[in-house]
């Protein structure tokens, strides 16, 4: 499909209206990448140390700290070049790449969170039953799945959109490559694609959330008829972590893909948080803040600390 384009380059604008300011977002947006990466690694090294924490919702959260890892990934050493002084230029296959990442990874985690919702109710509403709706096989079918549905997801939208011919501009108004910026280059009819990742990003979506709604309902009518008031409170902190990260997670999604107008500069600063301060929070919100995975991890770091000292 390359060779229906006349451009080979996209030039990144960046930021809107942040002229000046380069540098200052550099060493902002290098502390939160640096900062998300070190907090995920670290709830890794607790989770796969630890036998304590081989439990369907830590298996869980080991992939979400995965995604949190490369989720940024995908956008941000790049804008950290250009932040710099480097070129602001991204070749056509990379901006292919940067687009179907983005949408791979992103969809993977909006799977993930319905999953992850999925095993709190199990956990709660059966709690006699839990490991054996949760066992094993089920958590690694169930991640599987999440992973290869969002490779297809993430694969049909990048054909569509690059399967375009684009002539110029080739002026991407944002710090990566995305559809709402990629699209309107295109120099032929783009109505097909934007019905088809409008109605794919919406659907897929929508669809997690309410399942997600409808297992949290029916969670807090279980949290409810539990006597004891440690247990209710137990239940909720869990329950409202999960439900900060989630509503963290779909915020932009409605911003940028589900409102008919576009503003740039908008859209600019809700990726930003998207892609680099909410990866940063997820540690703190789902696991840093956790007892059992605070104990794993001074273990972990302690036993790495004998073993280097010996």
């Amino acid at each position: 499909m390359w060779n229906h384009t006349a451009v080979t380059q996209f030039l990144l604008m960046g930021i809107p209206h942040t002229t000046g300011l380069e540098n200052m977002f550099f060493v902002l947006f290098l502390a939160f990448y640096l900062l998300t990466l070190l907090a995920n690694l670290l709830i890794l090294l607790a989770i796969l140390t630890s036998s304590n924490l081989h439990t369907p919702m830590y298996f869980f959260l080991g992939n979400l700290s995965v995604l949190d890892i490369f989720f940024p990934s995908v956008s941000s050493p790049k804008m950290m070049l250009y932040l710099m002084g480097q070129s602001r230029t991204i070749s056509y296959q990379g901006c292919a790449s940067q687009l179907f990442f983005y949408h791979f990874l992103g969809c993977t985690e909006c799977f993930l969170y319905t999953v992850m919702a999925y095993d709190r109710f199990a956990a709660i509403c059966h709690p006699l039953r839990y490991t054996v709706i949760m066992n094993h096989n089920v958590c690694v079918i169930m991640t599987l799945g999440t992973w290869l549905g969002s490779c297809l997801h993430a694969s049909v939208l990048t054909f569509l959109i690059f399967k375009l011919p684009y002539c110029g501009p080739s002026e991407v108004h944002n710090f990566f490559c995305d559809i709402p910026v990629v699209l309107p280059l295109a120099c032929a009819d783009t109505s097909l694609a934007q019905t088809v990742s409008f109605t794919n990003v919406g659907v897929v979506a929508l669809l997690c959330f309410l399942l997600i709604l409808t297992s949290y309902t029916r969670i807090a009518l279980s949290i409810l008829k539990i006597r004891s008031s440690e247990g209710r409170r137990r239940a909720f902190s869990t329950c409202s972590a999960h439900l900060t990260s989630i509503l963290f997670f779909y915020g932009p999604v409605v911003v940028i893909y589900l409102r008919p107008a576009s503003s740039p500069w908008l859209d600019s600063v809700v990726q930003v948080l998207n892609n680099i301060v909410t990866p940063s929070l997820n540690p703190l919100i789902y696991s840093l803040r956790n007892k059992e995975v605070k104990l794993a991890l001074r273990k972990a770091l302690s036993k790495g600390a004998h073993t280097c000292g010996g």
